[in-house]
Formats: structure tokens, sequence, C-alpha cells
């Protein structure tokens, strides 16, 4: 229930200090977007070999994301009804199969539809690490892991493209599948050496139904689910239209738009360092909304340099988005924690149904950021699509989350306690 810091198991205390758990959280959670980018810098040779349009190409990154989305909202469901370990092995056996064919494709047909199956199975790691650090952290603690293990993530994510275009110009961009194989084998062996269950028993009657329905009854959950869920739509929906802004209508070249957008990703991981800092010592609703205020205020600035004119130039738009993204990762990480937190032996679920929105979703934010920046003279539309989805965030909090000392009332605590008796 919201409001309520349920411990974890008392062998969970034990795994939560390991650092060698926690480093398999960050590889099991970075190893499909890790490999999504590892490939983007060989499009226009896979193009070329297979003599199709650079298009056709771009559908081995576009249907692998949403190889990522489905994947989320399958796996979330069965690791908290088969355990933790054998999904994330199953789903790991899965990538490394799909990484094969990769290597053995003889046509992009191919090439598209096994990349989709190793998105299918490397994104359990992503939904996954979710619920394990639900698991094995107190709700007041959720936060500052999942924002470390995003900041550990970010750094790999910065250096796959480089990564990737290395190796192809190197040994082709069949390699980089190589790679890829044995890199999810090894997370696979670190799973099934060094991590242990952490699944919470479940009370009696509980499953997929049951999990699905208390959630979705829950204000705190959809409240929480969508301020995570709005959030992220401010970073797609930006890096939609952002290109075209830098690209066309400020007429700088591709490598500068790339170098300012490196800004953005770096800000952000200062947000989640911050995070990981502050959380400890603040509640989760305290530094959202100190995320939503950052938000709020960069992307109103944004709007007002843009009525000025003043972010035409990059360095206007990216330094106040930097600002944006700052208090992204507050509201992002801890509205994650706060979702997961609602009922922690269904924390997969919960996990798994907020990263399908997220990515599904984002999707189409991306899509019309692109239509915002491609069809328009000025920043004005981007700017302000950002402002309103920020504010959109703010009010999922302010008319969705109840207030905390409103919902900890005497009737409700005797109910949580009714429902985690089946699994303490």
């Amino acid at each position: 229930m919201h409001g309520m810091i349920s411990k974890p198991p008392e062998a969970a205390s034990n795994i939560a200090t390991s650092r060698v758990v926690l480093l398999l959280l960050v590889v099991m959670t970075g190893i499909a977007p890790i490999s999504l980018y590892m490939l983007v810098p060989a499009l226009p040779v896979l193009a070329t070999n297979f003599g199709s349009d650079i298009s056709i190409a771009q559908m081995t990154v576009s249907l692998y994301m949403v190889g990522i989305a489905l994947s989320q909202l399958i796996m979330g469901p069965l690791s908290d009804r088969f355990g933790r370990r054998p999904v994330l092995l199953g789903g790991l056996a899965l990538m490394v199969a799909a990484s094969v064919a990769c290597i053995f494709a003889q046509n992009l047909p191919q090439l598209i539809a096994a990349r989709f199956f190793q998105a299918l199975g490397g994104a359990a790691g992503m939904v996954v690490s979710r619920a394990i650090i639900r698991d094995i952290y107190e709700r007041d603690r959720v936060a500052s892991m999942i924002s470390l293990v995003i900041a550990a993530l970010m750094i790999g994510q910065m250096v796959s493209p480089l990564t990737g275009g290395l190796i192809e110009t190197a040994f082709g961009w069949r390699a980089i599948f190589y790679a890829i194989t044995i890199a999810a084998i090894v997370v696979a062996v670190g799973i099934a050496v060094a991590l242990p269950e952490t699944r919470r028993s479940r009370a009696a009657g509980g499953g997929f139904r049951g999990d699905v329905g208390m959630l979705i009854r829950n204000r705190a959950f959809v409240g929480y689910v969508m301020c995570q869920v709005l959030a992220s739509q401010i970073i797609f929906t930006f890096a939609g239209g952002g290109p075209y802004i830098v690209v066309t209508q400020m007429g700088r070249s591709s490598a500068e738009y790339g170098a300012w957008f490196a800004t953005t990703g770096f800000a952000y991981l200062i947000g989640n360092l911050l995070c990981v800092r502050f959380a400890p010592r603040h509640s989760l609703e305290k530094l959202i909304w100190f995320g939503l205020g950052l938000q709020l205020c960069g992307s109103l600035l944004n709007l007002l340099w843009s009525f000025a004119g003043w972010n035409e130039a990059p360095a206007w738009l990216f330094g106040t988005q930097m600002i944006v993204m700052v208090g992204n990762a507050f509201v992002m990480a801890n509205s994650a924690a706060g979702a997961i937190s609602i009922r922690p032996e269904a924390a997969g679920t919960a996990s798994g149904a907020m990263g399908f929105l997220q990515q599904g979703i984002g999707a189409l934010m991306s899509q019309f950021g692109a239509y915002l920046g491609g069809h328009s003279a000025t920043t004005l539309p981007l700017t302000a699509a950002v402002l309103a989805i920020s504010l959109l965030c703010a009010c999922m909090m302010i008319f969705v989350v109840p207030r905390r000392e409103v919902v900890v009332s005497e009737t409700l605590i005797e109910q949580a306690e009714e429902e985690e008796t089946g699994m303490m």
C-alpha cells in the first residue's frame, strides 16, 4: 500500500550489500539498450551490403524498440509468477540464440526478425532488475539504487555507439553480434552463479489477474506510473525534434547536434548521481516535487527563450534543457520507486507495465517531436510541447497520487497488514 514501508526478506539484506549483485543489476539492465546503440553506426553499412534502402536498415532499430516494449509487458508478470532467476536466464538464452541468428542472417528481413527476438529476450533484464531492487531494498532506498544503476548504465550507453563503430570498422558488422553474444553468455553465467532468487512469497490466491486488478485500482500506482511515463516523454519528444531544429533551422552539422545532445545525457547522469546522494535523507515524494520544480522551471525558461528568439542558438536551447534533464532524473527514478513499492510482491508486473507504456508511448512522442521540429520555423512548438508535458507530469502528483498523510490511515494500515500476512 502507498505510504507503507514493507521490509524486504531477511536474506535480502545480505544480498543488498553485495557489490557483485549491484554489478549484475547494472549489466542486466544495460545489455539490451547497449546492444541497441552498438548497431546504430553500422546501419549505412547494412543498407549497402544488403542492397536496401537505409529506411529498411533502420527497422533493425525500430523493431528492436518494439521488442523491448513487449518484453517488459511479458517478462514482468512472468518474474512475479515463476521467479526472477528463471525469467532472467530464459530471456538471456533467447537473446543468445537470436544473436547467433543475427550473425548468420543472409538478408535484412532475417536480421530484423532476429533483432526483434534479441530485444525480447535481452530486455528481461531491464524490467526484472527494477523488481529485484524492490525485492532487496526498503522503499526509501529503492529510488537511490535505481538512480545508481541508471547512472552506471548511462556511461555504458554513451560509449556503446563508439564501441560498435570501432568493432564494425575493424572486423565488420557481424563482429558486433559476436560481441553481444559473448556479453549475454557472460551475464547469464554471472546470474546463474551469483544471483539468488529474490522474489517474495506470494499471498494465497495471488496471481497476474489479482495483481493487475489491484494495481490499476490503486490511485497511487496509477499516479506514480503516469508521472514516470510522462517524464520520460520529455526525453523522447525533445530527441525527436532536436535534430531538425539544430540541423535544419539552425544550419549546424549533425556532428554538432550530437555533441549538444550529449550535454542533455550528461545532465541526466548528474541528476541521477544527485538523487543517489539525496535519496537516503529525503522521502521520494519530496524528491519528485524537487524534480518537478526543476522540470517546470527549465521548460518555462526554454519557452520564454523561444518567444524572445534567444534559443535559436544551440547554447540557449540545450543549456536550459539541461536544467529540465536534471529534474527529469529525480522525477523518473523516484516515481518508478513509488510505483513498484505499491505492491512489492507484484513488483515485476508493475515494472513491466511502466516500461511498456514508457517505450510504447515514447515511439509515438518521438514521431510527434520530429513533426514539430521538422514542420516549424522556430523552436516554439517543441518547447511548448515540453512545457505541456511537464505540466501534465506535475498534475499527476497533484490530482492523482494521494497525499501520504491521507493514505496512511488506521484502516488502510490494517488492510496493508492483512495483504502482507501471506508474504512476510
